[in-house]
């Protein structure tokens, strides 16, 4: 691709990202880097570092906004790490990657011999100088099509990590905040042989039995019964309340909830003195 001409790069450029440049200037300088630049000075060209600065602006902008439709009732401190996963050096440099773009980039010689068409914070830079050019030409909207067709997948990489995350880490920050209780968990029964092994958990705040869960480990049981008290208190309820239990949950407090476990839940303690 080192022999391909500017406008070569620009229309092979469109092609892979499925969309064209009104300016098509703008694309050949967001493939332009500083060291060919200094190869090339007086013939008018300019270098993609301007176009990188407003490309990381509009690459924000775009993820943050396809962040916040995909988890409405997520706050603003809850939604920045997790547009800081996607939009990073590592993963602009895989998505550059992807699009071939390093064979496409306009580089000095030295910075050719260094094997700079591999460098992540090469590649990363380009890739946002890119998007602010598509910006610049078109407007936002091509933008986030562009985004909902090369971040697909760190897009659902983040939603799947959100499914598997941590809930007794989470429980304990929100009764802590909440609260100002730290949740305890206690092992109601084991049922089965040693090698299929049927647990069941409950989580306690303060004297409250928030939620009950079964698992196949105590760590799977006590995971499942802090989702179940999580969403308790995202609700601002109490056990009894009537609030319903997340899948493999009982809510000691709702009517039934009992008969739904797999695992008999055994009635409440009384600790009346006899």
């Amino acid at each position: 691709m080192a022999t391909l001409q500017p406008a070569e790069r620009v229309k092979a450029l469109e092609e892979r990202l499925g969309t064209t440049f009104p300016r098509p200037e703008l694309g050949l300088t967001a493939l332009t880097h500083k060291s060919w630049i200094n190869e090339h000075r007086g013939e008018g060209f300019q270098d993609n570092e301007r176009l990188e600065f407003l490309g990381d602006a509009v690459l924000n902008l775009a993820v943050g906004h396809r962040l916040m439709e995909r988890f409405p009732q997520m706050k603003e401190g809850e939604l920045t790490p997790l547009r800081a996963r996607i939009v990073n050096e590592e993963g602009l440099s895989r998505i550059a990657r992807r699009l071939g773009l390093g064979e496409l980039l306009q580089l000095g010689r030295g910075e050719e011999l260094s094997g700079g068409r591999e460098k992540s914070s090469l590649l990363a830079n380009a890739l946002e100088a890119v998007f602010a050019a598509v910006y610049l030409g078109s407007g936002l909207e091509p933008v986030m099509g562009l985004v909902d067709r090369h971040f697909a997948e760190a897009l659902e990489g983040v939603a799947q990590a959100l499914s598997r995350q941590d809930y007794k880490t989470k429980l304990q920050e929100a009764a802590q905040d909440r609260l100002k209780l730290t949740p305890r968990y206690q092992i109601v029964s084991e049922v089965g042989p040693d090698h299929e092994k049927i647990f069941e958990v409950e989580v306690m705040l303060g004297s409250d039995v928030y939620a009950r869960a079964t698992g196949r480990s105590k760590k799977d049981a006590e995971q499942t019964a802090a989702h179940g008290a999580l969403v308790l208190l995202d609700r601002g309820e109490k056990p009894g309340q009537g609030a319903a239990a997340p899948p493999g949950t009982s809510n000691p407090g709702v009517p039934g909830a009992a008969e739904q476990a797999s695992v008999p839940v055994p009635g409440p303690k009384d600790d009346t003195p006899a």
